[in-house]
Formats: C-alpha cells, sequence, structure tokens
C-alpha cells in the first residue's frame, strides 16, 4: 500500500508536468484566449470582492443554484458533500452536520465558520451553528462559496480549517413568483413560496418554507445505558431503539434593497429531535425547541471619494433555544440501579444576541495597488441559560461524578449550586488590512492581516500572503501561507457544576498556520483541471483533559497540537453538449503530536464523481457517486476500524414550460453507512445513516 507521502512525491512531478504543457502550449491570440479559457465563474469571500475562482488568492469552490438544481440536493448538507476536502459527518446530538475539512473534526464542529451573505452565524455558546439546526433548505440559496484554509485574516475567529459562505437568492435571481412542494421517504414534507420583483422603487425578494419529516429512524444497538446496566446488573437502556431525528422547520426571508442600501432579515424556526441522545442513550422523545431571528442592514457607496469605495454593515443575531419539552432524558427510567424511577432529566437552554458592526474602504489610487481596510465591533451576550433538572452531579472521591437525586424536576437557573452556567458578554473589536498588488502583468501579490481584540480572552493577530502566477494562458500556480485561530467557546470558559467538563476562563484561542501550493490547468476548452497541496500545523487545541486527580472529572485545557498533509486533485470534463463529468480525490494524514497517532474521525480519502447528462432541453439526468474511506478511531478507542463506504445517488429533472418535476434517490443500493461516535464507544456500532430514501418535488413559475 502506498504511503501518503509517497501519494505526494508521486504527485509532485505531475504538478510541474502540467505547468510545463502550458509553457510550451501554442501562444493564441488575446481575444481567443478570453472566449476559449475565460472564467465566469466568481468568487467573493477570498479577499470581500468578486473575482475569477481560478485568480482568487485561496483553495476556493462555487457551487451555484444551476449546479444545486442538477446534483438534486434539497439540503445545504448534500451540497457540501461535493466539496473536495470537506466531509459532512454527524454529531450523536441531534444529528447536527460535523463539517469535516483536511482531517479537522470535532463533536462541536466549531472549526469552520459558516456566513450567510457574509455574516457570521456561529453562536458563542459551543462555537457551533446550533444544536437545533435542523438543516437549511436550498430553493433559496443563489450559489453557495467556500474556501479550504485559514481566513483569520479577512474574518477572524473560527475562519480556522475554513469558511463557508451561503448567498440567498437577490430579486433577479428568482424574477417572479415560484412556488414548490416536495414529499419523500420517512414521512418528509416540504413546501415553499419565493417571489422576487419590484414593489415601487424597491427591489424586494421574500422566501416562506415549511416542512417535517420523521427523519430515518435507524436502529441504535447498544448505547450509554447499556454500558450502565451491565455494571448495575438492571436492563433500564431502550436499546435497541431508534434514533429521534424528527424535525419541524419554518424558514422566512426578506432582501429588500434602494439605491445604495439593503436589508436582510431571516426568521428560522426549529423543532428537532435529539439524535441519539444528549448523554448518548437512546431518548425516543426529547425535543430541542429553537428560534434564530438575523437582520442585517448595509449601505455601499462605489465612488464615494476619488480612488475610494466605501461600506458599511450592521447586523443582529438573536437565538433561542428553550428547554425541551418533552424534557431531555440523559438516561431512562430505572438508571442508575433504580434511582431515577422517572430517568435523569436534564433540561438546558441558553439565549444569545449577538450585534455587530463593520465600516470598510477600498482605495484603488496607487497604481497596481487595491487596498482594502476595515474596523469593527461586535457585543455577543449570552443573556439566558435555563436549566430544569433533577439531580445534582457530585464527586466521591476515588470514584468520579455520579448522579445524586433530587426527588423532583427542579428550577436550577438561578441555583448558584445546582446552575451549569451563568449568562456572560463578551465584547470584540477587530482592524483588517489588505493589499492585492499586481506586481507584473502574470503576477499578483495578496497580503493581509488582521488584528482582533476580545474582552476575555486577549488579543490575536493573523496574517496570510497569497502569490498567483499566470504560468501560461491555461495554467494558474498559487503558493499561500496563512494563520488563524478558533475563539474559546463559552461552554468551554465557564461551565460550572458539571465535574464531567469543567470550563476554564484561563484557555487561549487555538491557533492554526497553512501552507498550500494550487495547481490550475486548463487542458482544453472543455477540460480543466486543479491540485492543492498542503500542510499545515494547529497548536493550543482545547479539549477536556482529566484533573491530576481523575475522580475530580475533567476541565478544558490547551492540551495538544496536531500536524496535517494532503492533497486535493480535481476536475472536469464537458464531453459534449449534452454531457458533464466532475469529481474530486481528497487524501489527507493527521498526527497528533503528543501521541504521535492518527486523531480519527475524519476520512483519510474521500473520491467523488458526478456526472450529468441532458439528452433534450426538457430532461436531464445526474448521478453522483461518494466513497469515503480509511476513518481511524480516536487513539483512545479500542473498537475496530470503521467501514469505508460508496453510495451512490441519481436525480431525474423534467422541464415542461412553468413546471418543474424531479425525483431523486438517494443510497441508490441501500448501503450501511455509519459514521463515528466519539471515544470511548458509548454508542458502540456508531451513528446510522439513512439507507435509500426518495423524494419527488414539482416547482411551478406563475
Amino acid at each position: 500500500m502506498h504511503t501518503h507521502s509517497t501519494w505526494l512525491k508521486s504527485l509532485l512531478p505531475a504538478a510541474l508536468l502540467l505547468a510545463g504543457a502550458g509553457a510550451i502550449a501554442q501562444p493564441l491570440d488575446e481575444d481567443e484566449l478570453a472566449l476559449s479559457y475565460g472564467d465566469n465563474t466568481q468568487v467573493s469571500i477570498a479577499t470581500g470582492s468578486a473575482q475569477a475562482v481560478s485568480h482568487a488568492p485561496a483553495t476556493a469552490t462555487v457551487i451555484t443554484a444551476r449546479e444545486i438544481k442538477a446534483m438534486g440536493a434539497t439540503d445545504l448538507d448534500q451540497v457540501l458533500e461535493s466539496v473536495p476536502g470537506l466531509h459532512v459527518s454527524v454529531s450523536h446530538l441531534a444529528y447536527a452536520p460535523i463539517y469535516s475539512l483536511r482531517g479537522s473534526f470535532t463533536n462541536f464542529n466549531p472549526q469552520v465558520l459558516m456566513l450567510v451573505n457574509g455574516l457570521p452565524i456561529t453562536n458563542i455558546f459551543a462555537g457551533n451553528r446550533s444544536f437545533a439546526w435542523g438543516g437549511m433548505p436550498v430553493e433559496n440559496i443563489a450559489r453557495v462559496e467556500v474556501i479550504r484554509g485559514p481566513g483569520s485574516a479577512l474574518y477572524g475567529a473560527d475562519a480556522y480549517a475554513g469558511v463557508i459562505n451561503v448567498i440567498t437568492k437577490r430579486a433577479a435571481d428568482i424574477d417572479g413568483l415560484e412556488a414548490g412542494a416536495r414529499v419523500g421517504s420517512f414521512k418528509s414534507r416540504d413546501a415553499w413560496l419565493q417571489y422576487g420583483g419590484r414593489l415601487g422603487a424597491l427591489s424586494a425578494a421574500f422566501y416562506l418554507r415549511a416542512g417535517s419529516s420523521d427523519g430515518a429512524r435507524r436502529i441504535i444497538e447498544e448505547d450509554s445505558q447499556t454500558r450502565l446496566d451491565a455494571i448495575f446488573g438492571t436492563s433500564a437502556s431502550l436499546a435497541p431503539g431508534p434514533l429521534n431525528v424528527g424535525r419541524e422547520a419554518i424558514d422566512v426571508r426578506a432582501d429588500l434593497a434602494y439605491g445604495k442600501w439593503r436589508w436582510r432579515s431571516a426568521y428560522q424556526k426549529r423543532d428537532v429531535g435529539v439524535g441519539a441522545g444528549v448523554a448518548e442513550s437512546v431518548d425516543p422523545f426529547g425535543r430541542i425547541p429553537e428560534t434564530r431571528f438575523y437582520t442585517d442592514l448595509s449601505y455601499e457607496h462605489a465612488g464615494v471619494l476619488p480612488h475610494w469605495d466605501a461600506s458599511v454593515v450592521l447586523g443582529y443575531y438573536d437565538l433561542r433555544e428553550a428547554p425541551g419539552e418533552p424534557a431531555f432524558r440523559l438516561f431512562p427510567a430505572g438508571a442508575f440501579g433504580g434511582a431515577f424511577p422517572d430517568g435523569v432529566i436534564g433540561n438546558p437552554g441558553h439565549y444569545e444576541r449577538n450585534t455587530s458592526l463593520t465600516a470598510s474602504a477600498v482605495y484603488t489610487g496607487l497604481a497596481r495597488h487595491r487596498v482594502r481596510i476595515g474596523v469593527g465591533h461586535r457585543i455577543a451576550d449570552l443573556y439566558g441559560a435555563p436549566e430544569f433538572k433533577n439531580f445534582n452531579l457530585v464527586v466521591v472521591p476515588g470514584v468520579g461524578p455520579v448522579f445524586e437525586p433530587l426527588g423532583s424536576v427542579v428550577d436550577a437557573t438561578h441555583v448558584p449550586e445546582l446552575g451549569y452556567l451563568t449568562p456572560h458578554k463578551r465584547r470584540l473589536s477587530y482592524v483588517f488590512l489588505q493589499d492585492e498588488w499586481a506586481l507584473a502583468p502574470d503576477w499578483s501579490l495578496t497580503s493581509g492581516v488582521r488584528h482582533d481584540a476580545y474582552s476575555d480572552f486577549g488579543s490575536t493577530t493573523n496574517p496570510r500572503l497569497a502569490l498567483v502566477w499566470d504560468a501560461a494562458f491555461n495554467v494558474v500556480v498559487k503558493a499561500m501561507h496563512g494563520r488563524a485561530f478558533r475563539a474559546p467557546a463559552l461552554t468551554e470558559q465557564y461551565t460550572i457544576n458539571n465535574p464531567v467538563n469543567i470550563g476554564n476562563p484561563a484557555i487561549r484561542p487555538e491557533t492554526i498556520a497553512t501552507s498550500e501550493l494550487a495547481f490550475l490547468w486548463k487542458a482544453a476548452d472543455s477540460v480543466q483541471t486543479g491540485l492543492t497541496l498542503y500542510r499545515h500545523r494547529m497548536r493550543d487545541i482545547i479539549a477536556a483533559t482529566a484533573n491530576p486527580d481523575p475522580s475530580t472529572g475533567k476541565t478544558f485545557r490547551n492540551t495538544a497540537d496536531q500536524s496535517g498533509r494532503g492533497f486535493e486533485l480535481e476536475g472536469q470534463w464537458d464531453a459534449g453538449r449534452a454531457v458533464r463529468v466532475s469529481g474530486s480525490w481528497s487524501v489527507q494524514h493527521s498526527l497528533d503530536e503528543m501521541t504521535g497517532k492518527d486523531p480519527g474521525l475524519a476520512p483519510r480519502q474521500r473520491l467523488f464523481a458526478r456526472a450529468d447528462w441532458r439528452p433534450s432541453p426538457e430532461w436531464e439526468l445526474g448521478g453522483t457517486l461518494n466513497h469515503v474511506a480509511d476513518r481511524r478511531r480516536e487513539p483512545d478507542d479500542t473498537r475496530p476500524q470503521l467501514a469505508d463506504y460508496t453510495t451512490l445517488d441519481m436525480s431525474l429533472r423534467r422541464l415542461a414550460g412553468a413546471w418543474e418535476l424531479r425525483a431523486t434517490v438517494l443510497n441508490l443500493f441501500n448501503r450501511d453507512v455509519r459514521e463515528p461516535s466519539l471515544a470511548p464507544g458509548n454508542i458502540r456500532y456508531d451513528l446510522p445513516m439513512p439507507k435509500r430514501s426518495l423524494s419527488f418535488e414539482i416547482t411551478r413559475r406563475l
């Protein structure tokens, strides 16, 4: 078997050969070059301004609404699985998505920054997108932009392994009234209505969607209570038992533009099941209700002064995750030798609001330079942490944390010795500078730096540098290096009364330094390829580690360093006017520098391939193949390695005037797909994913 380093060594000569082939190719007239090799695909998050993906100073992928339709995707997670180097896994808690990028894999996934229309939607509570994420429908998405690699020089915290920017549709993207509905397996039902047009002087877009699903109620064979039953000699576990992954969702969006002003607002309501259980114990009834409200007002003025463009964005984000109803049962009735006849009930919630103001300007008065400067301030306020529970966690010396019954469910919100978290407010001020320098006709150098000053854990400065070279008319070479950071979540800093994992206000942010070398070659009008090689090193990784007296539980600390390297090979071939074939091969190898072992969970290899055939303007058939391989366990997990899997999805679309019909089958061959459960393996046989599923969709433009 080839080692990872052997693969890299074999690919380097190939990359140099690609560059050399372009260098000796026959030169063409400039107009012919523009027609044959012009790249109309634009990306905005690499520098803050739209530019061609091929020349962006980052490793970038753009998926358009047209491509989303072709792949038959109904949710953002399906779209993101098509990105090289990115695998979508799930957490046991509510089956929330984990966007594993280049080997980064943690349960709450704070190492990937998600933006919606350029504004962060990461919460400060746990650093994720919320526990009740509940999916993001794609009908109102105009494009998805992804950069792999560090982005903190422009976006600050959590732009660590990568950045995802979801851009919703404007009035011109919708251009009229559209209604749609979809039904599918697991009693899934969705309906939506969207409009784009003029309302007097306003350019307006609106979107309304409602949906529900029972989810794939696959069976959890053994859970954490199964282990406890073996200790206490009981049979309280509900395993084997089905996953609790049902959802109810409402999405409302509005987008109004007038001259240089634009106002966008969104409301999302979710009610989702707890997945495989909050404590990895089957809970068939627990629910997580949540509401999210986003709004932003922006002003953009090109030419506000000679050589100056300016913009200001005021943003607000409010998240309310109320204690669930029915309440979470961490462990079922009869747990801990019968001490909890109604089960262990722990029902936390959290409320937070984030307010931000960013002002930036672009100066073009220097020859061959485009300079962007900006300042901003953000206030993140965790203003509520309600909790209802019927237990207290106490430390028994020599034994460890144990559950002590309280006799009944009590409101622990304002009880200092019972509550799990108290309100906290975090303030952030930042300044950034970026210069795009066309230093020669075929060379450009982008440099940038951002300084972030936090009120609770201090300051951090993160630079980046990217050199882009047009080696030939059809070959682009990029060399890039950057640093990024991940801010500690409030649960990692301030969790109390939970000796299983105690917060630590002294922890520092995680950091990463990444170097990349990329080659893009457009071999012909119909063929384009890309190869990216990368290395990174993570420092001060935050994890809960055992205290000097292990019986007193764990405390969050900066504990480990991790290094990684890999490559992403991708290509696209228009095999005729009616056929397009595309795909990627991603390979990564990571090493925990303390243990000398792979940190586990993330796939070392992933192969993705897609083919689209349009035999006539009315019909379109597409297929997607996804192969996930070589996933290791965490170093302290003794279970056998996870099995590889390969899935095939198919989609058939029919256009008939104003009508559009689509049928999609996912996991056509009904594979038993499993995503990893965490060490030590309380869910012994991992997290089962849906088997074969069908959906049928109808859309009408009115």
